[in-house]
């Protein structure tokens, strides 16, 4: 049966600076843990620590410009691209240049105890 998802949930983020995350699909609004998808907005400045995940993230960039840096590249992924990484690989988002908003999807579903943050 077709899940109608009426209204996202704002989940806290980490980073230097406000980012607002509504979880439309993953373990806090829709219960699920196969899957999560939600929409980022993310100031310009705004920086998160290094993880290296357990999940796999799917990434498309709808305005502005997120920086994903490996720990062999630093990549631009600019309005109308996207990106994808990989669980177990090191990783940093930040949006330096300008506002950001994308959508992420990660497989299995994000959870703080998952993404392995750095310290």
């Amino acid at each position: 049966m077709p899940k109608t998802i009426n209204t996202a949930t704002d989940i806290e983020c980490v980073g230097t600076k406000p980012k607002i995350i509504k979880e439309f699909f993953g373990r806090v609004n829709s219960k699920t843990e196969e899957v999560s998808i939600a929409k980022m907005q993310s100031p310009i400045g705004w920086s998160e620590p290094g993880q290296t995940p357990e999940f796999d993230e799917y990434t498309v960039v709808l305005k502005g410009c997120l920086q994903v840096e490996t720990k062999s590249e630093v990549l631009k992924i600019k309005a109308g691209q996207a990106i994808k990484t990989n669980k177990g690989e090191w990783i940093k988002y930040s949006t330096p240049e300008e506002d950001t908003e994308y959508i992420a999807v990660c497989l299995p579903a994000f959870s703080p105890d998952t993404v392995h943050r750095d310290e």
